[in-house]
């Protein structure tokens, strides 16, 4: 039995890499934190790497001085040229060493300007960008009439680690700070990658991408990720575009996710897909890869699978146009609207690829947590759209009387114990435990009689 967290390391086709690599070695890149160990074995490249560490700890305090700037340049080629796996090296998604090894990566790399932004620290050689994960989310959502994020989000309460994890981000994204009426970001977007890592992508995407044909899908998409903690700040204030990236810099994570979207999702008016390589999985998985972190985008209304970041680009003055490049990155990028598009039509996907099953959840763990949260199983408990339009047009009236987070109920909440036996939901009518009293008092009046005859 194949798992499904380790799809997307068994489903790939003979997709060759590039002729030209990023880096002129014959072999594989290696993972970082190998390299690193392999280079501290050797007292002089150790130290030369941690010189490299102290470098980066000045830079990012203030700007260097030319001088301490090509002292620190001579310990990189220095260290570069003793060990070059140090410079081939990538790292890995959703790993635990994941930090550890960004660390690593961009601790010899000490390049100025864009120019470490145009390559990804992440290794993709191993993933097909078509890979049967993908295919499995597109599969889901292929009944034409219906909701489809509605039924993405029924999909994934049916498996206990997506259905947990998500209920874990939204009440990390709706908790308020004792005392404010914020929440807290850095908790929400730790919560929403933990999300994206660990459950498989037929329904992490899935919720993510779900294609709409109408407002109702449409504001449940754009508020999966609780875009009013996730994506803007609590007082509606856009900050500049190139200063939130350059405080995503400033955080390994960030500035990694940043530069594998720009990688992964470049555009290219030559190839099929709109993209650089030819990759609509590669540009979705980096766009996903972003939310979560101070570069989080979403989309920007209900009506349409247009994106954002939330920012702009006022009082740019003479970096104005790098500052629209990487705005139009979002708003204005082919290669990430046929991407998000590709999602919702399959008929374009690789005949030849079986889509591995669907994982389900374990009859005792939902048992348990159905109990424990005395919740009733999902699929007992029909939503139609109505109903649905209902509960959200009285949500909205709430929140904007309460000051209520933007997000909707997860799809477990709608089935309560309270609910059971009341109109619309099927539940059966309680039968009575105990005879009337008329019944009784004539049983009694027989006796009575019996008796005395």
């Amino acid at each position: 039995m194949i798992l499904p967290g380790f799809v997307i390391f068994l489903f790939f086709s003979g997709v060759s890499p590039s002729s030209s690599p990023i880096f002129p070695y014959p072999l594989p890149p290696t993972d970082c934190v190998e390299a690193h160990r392999v280079c501290s074995v050797d007292p002089r490249c150790e130290a030369l790497y941690r010189g490299l560490e102290l470098c980066a700890s000045d830079a990012a305090m203030s700007p260097l001085s030319e001088q301490v700037a090509a002292e620190c340049l001579e310990r990189q080629d220095a260290l570069l040229g003793r060990y070059p796996a140090l410079l081939a090296c990538k790292c890995h998604r959703g790993l635990r060493k994941e930090e550890h090894c960004l660390r690593i990566y961009w601790r010899v790399r000490l390049l100025p300007g864009e120019d470490e932004l145009e390559m990804s620290p992440y290794d993709d050689t191993l993933m097909d960008t078509r890979m049967a994960s993908l295919v499995a989310a597109s599969s889901y959502m292929q009944l034409d009439g219906e909701n489809q994020c509605l039924k993405a989000a029924q999909d994934c309460g049916l498996y206990e680690k997506c259905g947990s994890l998500r209920s874990e981000y939204v009440l990390a994204c709706t908790k308020k700070v004792p005392g404010t009426n914020r929440c807290n970001q850095h908790k929400c977007h730790r919560a929403l990658r933990r999300f994206l890592e660990r459950v498989p992508e037929e329904y992490s995407l899935g919720v993510l991408f779900c294609p709409c044909t109408n407002t109702l899908c449409g504001e449940r998409r754009r508020k999966t990720i609780v875009p009013s903690c996730s994506f803007q700040e609590m007082e509606g204030l856009q900050p500049n575009c190139l200063h939130q990236q350059s405080f995503c810099r400033r955080d390994d994570l960030c500035r990694s996710r940043l530069a594998d979207f720009l990688n992964n999702c470049q555009p290219s008016p030559l190839t099929a897909s709109g993209c650089l390589k030819d990759s609509a999985g590669l540009c979705l998985r980096a766009y996903a890869g972003l939310i979560g972190t101070l570069m989080t985008p979403n989309y920007i209304s209900n009506g349409s699978a247009d994106v954002s970041l939330w920012c702009n680009c006022e009082g740019s003055g003479n970096q104005w146009q790098d500052c629209l490049r990487l705005q139009r990155m979002f708003t204005h990028n082919i290669c990430l609207r046929n991407s998000i598009s590709w999602m919702g039509s399959p008929g374009s996907l690789p005949a030849d690829i079986t889509p591995p099953p669907a994982p389900r959840p374990s009859p005792l763990v939902q048992e348990d947590e159905l109990l424990s949260n005395n919740h009733l199983p999902e699929h007992n408990n029909i939503v139609v759209e109505s109903e649905e339009e209902e509960e959200l047009t009285q949500m909205e009236e709430e929140g904007n009387e309460g000051g209520q987070f933007d997000v909707i109920p997860l799809y477990s909440e709608r089935a309560t114990v309270s609910n059971l036996g009341s109109s619309g939901t099927g539940g059966a009518a309680s039968l009575p435990t105990s005879p009337p009293a008329p019944v009784l008092l004539l049983l009694l009046l027989l006796t009575a009689s019996l008796s005395w005859g």
